[in-house]
């Protein structure tokens, strides 16, 4: 596109001086600076307008053309559009800088709420990651958090009902909510429950529906510091997958089925947290259903439990290799076409021989 204007000049020219006279490439000279204003500078779409003028004026002149009235005509079409040109390249400049501001706001926005947990949290390799479906966007309402706490490394993916900046509000409740309780309340159960009342505090302040079907779901996850063992409590939530160092892969469904949270008011009931092994070299993969409910063309559902199966993702890095992995299959699945947010979280537990993966042994 960015050769095109050049181009239509060039052929323009080459077509009015091999045609006979009653033959105009004035078409041609004036789609060239129209084509070139949202991709040119100012001052390349100005000079752009200008060659076209100049070469209307001199292909008159060569053809010794008698008709005056042709020619100025010709020339004043040009040189207006070239000033609508003008124009547009000034509004489209503007637009591309309010959206480069948007887009800092949105990254600023994306670290503050949802920053990037470090690499190693409590003897634990991390990754995180969250692939937006909506072009230039980077915050929705999915949500992940890790923090190490006197308690273990505890942690929490979610999703949030709704989308736009309610949807980012609820998200910011949620994990302030969570890093707290993280640190204050003896039990994964409490920090659950801390986070049922702050859902409910925040409801009471929405208006319309929100305040009414306004819910989270939520996986929550403690690791305690040398044990072996991952406590989860699952409110709604797609279940996560263990990933053993040999390529065994077990999915981590929840014993009860519990509501998200959020909708308390529809029955009370205990959490229970179920615990599982999680032994040295696997890896705990948490995901949204921006995962799970990624379809193809055919409408087929990305399944992560059968693509993972018997695949290994060992060392340091592989909790970072096995995100970017799932991010491109299900690009590749669904043709870039995405229509769901996606929150993804890996943590792995080191092998006992210098973080190698030694499930088995």
């Amino acid at each position: 596109m960015r050769a095109l204007p050049v181009l239509l000049l060039v052929v323009g020219v080459a077509y009015d001086a091999l045609t006979p006279p009653e033959f105009t490439a004035a078409p041609l000279f004036t789609a060239a600076p129209l084509i070139a204003a949202p991709f040119y500078s100012l001052l390349n779409t100005v000079l752009t307008g200008a060659a076209a003028s100049v070469a209307v004026l001199l292909l008159h002149y060569g053809n010794s053309s008698d008709s005056t009235v042709e020619t100025v005509t010709e020339l004043i079409t040009v040189m207006t559009v070239a000033g609508l040109a003008i124009v547009i390249n000034r509004v489209v400049r503007r637009g591309n800088a309010r959206l480069a501001t948007a887009r800092s706001i949105s990254e600023a926005t994306q670290r503050a709420v949802l920053p990037e947990p470090d690499p190693r949290i409590g003897g634990l390799d991390i990754a995180a990651r969250y692939e937006a479906a909506q072009a230039d966007a980077f915050i929705g309402g999915d949500l992940y958090a890790v923090q190490d706490t006197p308690h273990g490394v505890r942690l929490i993916v979610g999703d949030v009902r709704g989308k736009g900046m309610g949807a980012v509000a609820a998200v910011a409740v949620v994990i302030g909510a969570f890093r707290e309780a993280a640190e204050q309340e003896a039990t994964l159960e409490a920090v659950a429950q801390r986070l049922e009342r702050a859902l409910a505090r925040e409801g009471t302040r929405r208006e319309g529906l929100d305040a009414f079907e306004g819910f989270t779901t939520a996986v929550l996850g403690e690791i305690r510091h040398g044990e072996g063992v991952v406590r989860l409590i699952n409110r709604g939530h797609p279940a996560p997958l263990l990933l053993r160092g040999d390529g065994r892969l077990c999915v981590l469904s929840a014993s009860e089925p519990a509501l998200p949270l959020g909708m308390g008011d529809l029955g009370t009931w205990p959490d229970r947290a179920d615990e599982s092994e999680f032994p040295p070299g696997a890896t705990l993969l948490f995901y949204t259903d921006g995962l799970s409910e990624a379809r193809d063309v055919a409408g087929v559902f990305y399944d992560p439990a059968d693509r993972l199966g018997g695949r290994i993702f060992p060392g340091q890095d592989g909790p970072h290799v096995l995100l970017a992995t799932l991010v491109q299959e299900v690009r590749r699945h669904t043709g870039g076409g995405a229509t769901d947010d996606m929150a993804l979280l890996a943590v792995r537990r080191p092998g006992v021989r210098q973080g190698e993966v030694t499930d088995g042994e």
